[in-house]
């Protein structure tokens, strides 16, 4: 059993720290690059809007890794607009592009569409690591999360993400143990899973770490194979390594 404490250094490692919001502004931003570099340790990313880039890129050090978001939130079947995002994260200088899978065509039975998407959307993000949110909330049954864990795996995603967090159903517990099936099942050695949307303490942390483990191995829960997006878990994570109750922090959020 992996305890809090260790979970939250984990967490820690693993956290892509995030701003989406609509009102976001530079000084937002600042802030946010500020919070990344804790007293005990930096998060794995930063992840921002693509205008946000260039500004993070200036003010972080190279070990933190700049992410930004594509074809987001509504993950529209629009393919223009999510290599305008993404050769907009790349220009800027980015490092990891966070793609909304279009989840509404595939729901709508436009897989053959959707893997095309992808494919483009892979072909021109590389060198850049590239993270393919699912939306697991609104894909809803576990077959339909499977096939957009798998399309987005043979097009080439280093990671899948669960959510958004900007629809009423984020990260679940269930949703990520079928997409960690996938990805277990797929062989690809270095395909990596984020889960993102609702995760604001150590001990939900903790599950999803201990259930990556059973499914990948414990040396798969490394930064270069398993995520947190989150914006508030950061305020328990530093709760747990300061040694104060989890209770303190819930204000926080």
């Amino acid at each position: 059993m992996t305890t809090l404490e260790q979970a939250a250094r984990l967490a820690l490692q693993c956290l892509d720290l995030t701003s989406l919001n609509d009102g976001d502004t530079s000084s937002d931003i600042e802030a946010l690059c500020r919070r990344a570099q804790t007293a005990h340790g930096s998060v794995a990313a930063v992840c921002v809007w693509p205008r946000f880039v260039a500004q993070a890129r200036s003010l972080l050090p190279q070990t933190i890794k700049v992410a930004a978001v594509a074809d987001f939130p509504d993950g529209e079947l629009n393919v223009a607009r999510a290599l305008a995002d993404v050769e907009a994260i790349a220009q800027a200088g980015g490092d990891e592009v966070d793609v909304v899978l279009p989840y509404k065509a595939l729901i709508a039975g436009e897989g053959s569409e959707v893997a095309e998407f992808l494919s483009e959307v892979r072909h021109a993000s590389r060198p850049l690591t590239l993270k393919v949110i699912i939306e697991s909330g609104e894909l809803k049954t576990p077959e339909l999360i499977a096939e957009a864990t798998r399309l987005a795996l043979m097009a080439g995603a280093d990671f899948v993400k669960t959510s958004t967090g900007k629809t009423p159903v984020s990260a679940t517990l269930e949703a990520a143990a079928v997409m960690l099936h996938e990805i277990q099942a797929s062989g690809l050695a270095n395909a990596g899973f984020k889960a993102s949307g609702g995760i604001r303490t150590v001990a939900d942390a903790a599950a999803y770490i201990e259930l990556a483990a059973a499914k990948l191995g414990a040396d798969a829960v490394q930064p270069g194979r398993f995520r947190f997006g989150a914006s508030g878990l950061l305020n328990d994570i530093e709760a747990q390594l300061s040694g104060q109750s989890a209770a303190a922090s819930t204000g926080s959020y």
